[in-house]
């Protein structure tokens, strides 16, 4: 009758314990809401300004709530460029850094998760001992020098009462899942700088043609010029203008070199390679400005977005943090087990009556510690509030992103039709100068004059055109590059689910 009581008193005891395991205290975690209507503007989407010509000057249209593809950048129709973010996937220091920092938040996890198991280890502790007569005790088997072979084991276990254990790592994932966005937004702003070098190297490159053309065409006004003011039908003033007008344009080709070399630098970096290596050279004719363009919902953000994604993954940690901090604040239960063998001489281990054990149960209740646990909780729950208000400020971010990209794409397209319209009218002024040279109506001052207004428009132009393939990258980016449809972890889907979902010890 008493060992059944005492069997239930046990059995009441270990449910109690169960029953405690199941519950984790501190407040779940609970993502923001979007704000109300929520939108990128406040009219429909139109399609955008455009010829239908190859090159940049296509209209777009605005495929709303279409998924993004992982591999965006292809849509331009450039194999130099697809070939080259290859590179820099695989490449890139950064990313590859990034990378490994994951796995270490991983495993940082994972050392949280610890916590569930017991712990267990093993000594051997021999000895040699001499015993003084002084004492009243027997020494061991009557010999006052004598030796004692300790091999023991030491058992423990922390239930997780509170589910302060849980928490811990439930905040040391939601780490892992910050350093993982991260680790996204890494790889989207190294792409995307990587499309944008490449197509302001396009630009560059067609700017300084069109500059070198308007040099040609002043240096033939500059030639003009002089010969009037030889024959006295043009003065001095108007040679030295045309002189700066020449020096001048010559003064913008050092610059814009310079621009072209950092860039290629800096595409070389993005790549993972020192700037002496060959990359292959890009021009504005080489890239298909996409027809069609995805524009995700509002709503959509909130999963597409890395650095959402990351200020979501921060709440989380700090939520969970509190968990961590009121569970430190209440009473906790150490289990331990300490089963061992002593003896004399070796070859008596395993044998019958040298064993010895303990068993321990441990009750602790903080008292005083300062105030630092409660100001830990204090803490914890400021962070939260923090986090909240960092959440919605990125949210904020990224809806204004993606409106302003929106924007640019709209009203560059009809600044391109703008300078397209004017460099047709150039190109016909132009045109028609010639054919009244010919028949003696202008002189060839006019014609040169006009040469110059159409290298200058041409100028306009190429710079408009370069701005729209940049803004079609911006969109992508603002709306999260499609991450999550490609792997830019550095392993298989499988080592991923291995390092940031299982918490088994091995």
């Amino acid at each position: 009758m008493k060992m059944r009581s005492l069997v239930s008193r046990h059995a009441s005891f270990l449910l109690c314990l169960t029953a405690l395991s199941a519950c984790a205290v501190g407040p779940d975690f609970h993502r923001p809401d979007l704000p109300k209507n929520a939108a990128y503007e406040g009219q429909p989407l139109t399609a955008t300004a455009g010829h239908g010509v190859a090159g940049a000057t296509v209209p777009q249209q605005f495929q709303p709530g279409v998924d993004i593809p992982g591999q965006w950048w292809t849509v331009f129709g450039n194999p130099s460029l697809n070939a080259l973010v290859d590179q820099a996937l695989a490449n890139n220091q950064s990313l590859r850094a990034m990378q490994q920092g994951l796995k270490s938040a991983w495993e940082q996890r994972r050392i949280e998760g610890a916590g569930l198991y017991p712990t267990l280890s093993a000594s051997f502790n021999p000895t040699r001992n001499k015993t003084s007569k002084v004492y009243s005790p027997v020494p061991n088997s009557n010999v006052w020098l004598y030796n004692v072979h300790t091999a023991q084991l030491n058992i423990g276990y922390v239930p997780d009462l509170w589910g302060g254990t849980r928490r811990a790592i439930e905040a040391a994932g939601a780490q892992a899942d910050l350093q993982k966005f991260q680790l996204e937004a890494t790889a989207l702003t190294m792409i995307s700088d990587l499309v944008n070098a490449t197509i302001e190297e396009a630009t560059i490159r067609a700017e300084i043609d069109a500059t070198n053309e308007l040099i040609r065409s002043q240096r033939a006004v500059l030639k003009t010029v002089t010969a009037e003011q030889g024959i006295g039908n043009a003065s001095r003033q108007d040679m030295a203008q045309q002189l700066a007008s020449v020096a001048q344009l010559e003064a913008t080709l050092p610059g814009l070199s310079l621009q072209l070399a950092q860039t290629r630098d800096q595409m070389a970096v993005l790549v993972g390679v020192t700037p002496n290596t060959p990359l292959p050279e890009f021009r504005l004719e080489q890239f298909t400005l996409p027809k069609t363009l995805p524009v995700s919902l509002p709503a959509d953000l909130l999963n597409q977005r890395p650095d959402i994604r990351a200020a979501q993954a921060q709440i989380q940690s700090a939520s969970a943090q509190i968990g961590v901090a009121i569970a430190n604040r209440l009473p906790n239960v150490q289990l331990s087990a300490t089963p061992a063998q002593a003896v004399g001489v070796m070859s008596d281990f395993f044998k019958p009556g040298y064993g010895n054990w303990t068993i321990a149960a441990t009750v602790m209740q903080p008292i005083f510690q300062g105030g630092s646990l409660l100001h830990a909780e204090r803490q914890a729950r400021d962070n939260l509030l923090q986090a909240n208000e960092t959440y919605k400020a990125t949210v904020l971010s990224a809806i204004q992103d993606v409106a302003d990209s929106l924007h640019a794409v709209t009203f560059d397209a009809d600044a391109l039709k703008a300078d397209e319209d004017l460099l047709k009218a150039t190109t016909q002024s132009m045109t028609i100068a010639r054919g009244q040279l010919r028949l003696g109506d202008v002189s060839e001052l006019v014609l040169l004059q006009a040469q110059q207004t159409d290298a200058q428009a041409r100028l306009a132009y190429v710079q408009a055109e370069g701005a729209r393939f940049s803004d079609s990258v911006g969109l992508f980016q603002s709306l999260g590059g499609g991450w999550w449809n490609r792997n830019d972890m550095g392993m298989t889907p499988a080592a991923q689910k291995a390092l940031g979902k299982s918490l088994v010890p091995w």
